[in-house]
């Protein structure tokens, strides 16, 4: 009895296809529980495709008014230092 090898081929095919939509969407559910876990949720399912599709807007994180205080006064350190370097470098290039 002759064994049909193309219609075992597509049988095959088509069960493989059938366990990657069903790992696919167990993905997508293990993605959105860490999303909501995150509180990142944000997004919606597209009733279409079963896809996740982010909101237009995306909240920052606000920064406190001290932080941003602190920030201020290290990125104005930092710059003073790189300045009188820069100072320092071209009175060097300068005298040579």
């Amino acid at each position: 009895m002759p064994v049909d090898v193309t219609s075992t081929l597509r049988e095959a095919l088509s069960k493989l296809a059938a366990e990657t939509r069903r790992i696919e969407r167990q993905a997508a559910a293990i993605q959105e529980a860490l999303r909501a876990a995150n509180g990142t949720g944000g997004g919606r399912r597209s009733s279409s495709a079963g896809a996740v599709t982010r909101g237009a807007k995306r909240s920052r994180r606000q920064m406190s008014v001290t932080t941003r205080k602190a920030i201020s006064a290290k990125m104005k350190a930092y710059w003073a230092k790189r300045k009188k370097e820069a100072k320092i470098s071209s009175k060097r290039k300068a005298e040579k």
